[in-house]
């Protein structure tokens, strides 16, 4: 089964050498413009019955030799992933809503390619449909001195019904295949490259299609974007945008779409988190607290505080994306609690808090959002845990071991250790199925939380 990536590199999945790329002479007459021993090549497609046309070689700019002196200062405006700690993607996907949480973890990773030992940043793709989480992937990315960036390689982890399915997608430099630019560093109209090439694994080809591009951002009109169209091994092909400050910035095609709902620093604000939006988390806190006793006078109490808390934060200016994520987690939640029903009010709850720590993220550094993140993950546990849902619970676990990665760092040796042994008696009871013991480590963690705190 191949997971569907919007907004990065899509994941060619299961493809076996032999039938997965084959490059060779298409058996047409070469165009006359081209150079000697420039024919026109292709590439056999997924499938194995149809020959992809793929550009000559003399339309590519990812063929020069990189050299890497300071691989880790990834700022090529168009893909600045060592200056963009934190990217939220929203969107829908197969008919279901579907979101990325992009961030910049504190580690590195030491890749052999090419004579160089390269040290390469470690960017954590994890994406959630329709509230579950479907993949994560680790992916490694380099600048070179000419100020490309280099993809090489990453780890990847396929979900099904809360468990890894499987790691198809997973490539490494040096070993796999060549690294591949997934950024030139002066993207011009018809330039060729190929974020991933590594036969037998994975395989894109992109051309640029047109640069200088202005599109809408976040909080406004953003200048400088280039649009990109690529080439997938199952012939499809698939329209993208780079934006300055944003990297990978929208896809769609077939009914779907996914773009960037707010990063930071770029859409960062001065200032403290606004009492709106500490009400808006709150005021969800409160509902979600009050439904398994039936207080609904509370429940519609906090409900009308929050639905009063928006209205008044929503006249300034809100990234529309997640405006439209929150309108709709509000409508949920005034439906579930007018009509009693615990189970959709807590729900919906947790989606008004998840949209407000998101606009919160425009205030507060990214490992306290990622922290409360992690804090939610153990109210849908409760919630899945209720439910007798097994692969939901198992979900909830995975989710809050990747976020965890996102903040441990700055947590106290003593506070890490204790996450951490909880985490692992929620990761033992959610692999026997032992819903019992997965609400008691669910619990404690929650109890935990709010007495850790963040160093550095």
């Amino acid at each position: 089964m191949m997971t569907r990536r919007p907004l990065s590199t899509t994941r060619m999945l299961g493809l076996s050498v032999a039938a997965a790329i084959a490059v060779a002479a298409c058996g047409r007459a070469a165009p006359t413009s081209a150079p000697p021993g420039d024919a026109p090549e292709c590439i056999l497609s997924e499938q194995g019955t149809e020959c992809l046309p793929i550009a000559p070689e003399s339309e590519r700019v990812d063929l020069a030799v990189p050299v890497f002196s300071d691989p880790t200062n990834v700022t090529n405006p168009l893909h600045p992933t060592g200056a963009t700690p934190s990217i939220l993607l929203l969107g829908t996907v197969d008919g279901l809503p579907f979101r990325t949480e992009v961030t910049l973890l504190p580690e590195t990773k030491l890749i052999e390619w090419n004579g160089q030992l390269i040290e390469a940043l470690v960017s954590q793709y994890a994406a959630f449909s329709d509230g579950r989480i479907i993949e994560v992937a680790l992916d490694w990315y380099a600048q070179a001195d000419d100020g490309s960036v280099w993809y090489l390689g990453e780890d990847v982890f396929n979900y099904e019904d809360g468990v890894v399915a499987d790691t198809h997608g997973t490539w490494i430099a040096g070993q796999d295949g060549p690294g591949a630019m997934i950024m030139p560093a002066d993207a011009r109209v018809g330039d060729v490259y190929r974020p991933e090439n590594a036969p037998g694994v994975v395989f894109e080809e992109v051309t640029v299609r047109s640069v200088d591009e202005v599109v809408d951002g976040p909080r406004g009109p953003v200048s400088g974007a280039i649009v990109v169209r690529e080439l997938h091994m199952d012939g499809s092909t698939e329209d993208k945008i780079f934006a300055p400050g944003y990297g990978e910035f929208s896809t769609g095609g077939g009914g779907d779409l996914e773009a960037v709902a707010l990063a930071v620093p770029i859409d960062a604000l001065a200032g403290p988190v606004p009492a709106e939006l500490e009400t808006l988390t709150s005021g969800a806190g409160r509902v979600h607290a009050a439904t398994p006793t039936g207080d609904w006078e509370a429940a519609a109490t906090a409900q009308s505080e929050i639905t009063a808390a928006w209205e008044a934060h929503r006249a300034g200016q809100v990234p529309p994306m997640i405006e439209e994520v929150m309108d709709d987690a509000l409508r949920a939640l005034n439906e579930a609690v007018r009509s009693e029903d615990p189970a959709e009010a807590a729900q919906a709850a947790l989606r008004v808090a998840q949209s407000g720590l998101d606009l919160q993220l425009r205030y507060r550094p990214p490992v306290e959002i990622d922290m409360a993140r992690f804090a939610l993950w153990t109210g849908q546990l409760a919630l899945d845990v209720a439910a007798e849902d097994p692969a939901a619970v198992a979900g909830d676990v995975a989710a809050m071991e990747w976020t965890r990665d996102r903040f441990a760092h700055v947590l106290s040796s003593d506070d890490r250790d204790q996450l951490d042994a909880l985490l692992g008696e929620l990761r033992v009871a959610a692999d026997g199925q032992n819903l019992e013991a997965a609400a008691e480590a669910g619990v404690q963690l929650g109890d935990l939380l709010p007495g850790m705190t963040l160093e550095g």
